[in-house]
């Protein structure tokens, strides 16, 4: 898996205290020791910039966040819904966190592109177009 990138540096992300706690707990279990995933995500975890809830743009991607963004190289658009792993349903536009997509995306803002590589080998370069985010639990 190639991390995300824009240009060869990853993008500045952010990310809700409540959304960081929550997903450290998970990756804490033993479930996920000695995933790379989650080892991914917990590297983006460490370098995003963490925020109160009530201060986390409206703009940015979050857990339970109904994402648009556009593949620039294809022109091909999509939309999914970044989910905890236990929610995850490809066929409802559910994407796991714990997904190479998913860690991907999680804190990046509107307008903002990542270079990534599929497991399949195919170079996207997603920009995120839309963000909109469901109420919390």
């Amino acid at each position: 898996m190639t991390s995300p990138t824009s240009g060869g540096v990853p993008p500045p992300i952010v990310v809700s205290r409540r959304d960081a706690a929550r997903l450290e707990a998970l990756i804490d279990q033993p479930r996920w020791q000695n995933d790379r995933t989650a080892s991914a995500l917990l590297d983006e975890l460490t370098r995003a910039a963490i925020v109160d809830d009530a201060d986390m743009p409206a703009d940015v991607v979050g857990m339970n966040s109904r994402v648009e963004c556009v593949d620039e190289n294809s022109g091909e658009r999509h939309e999914l819904t970044l989910v905890f792993p236990g929610e995850a349903d490809a066929g409802a536009g559910k994407v796991s966190v714990f997904a190479p997509v998913g860690s991907a995306l999680l804190g990046l803002s509107v307008g903002q592109t990542i270079d990534w590589t599929t497991p399949e080998g195919r170079a996207l370069r997603l920009r995120v177009t839309r963000v909109s985010r469901a109420a919390q639990d």
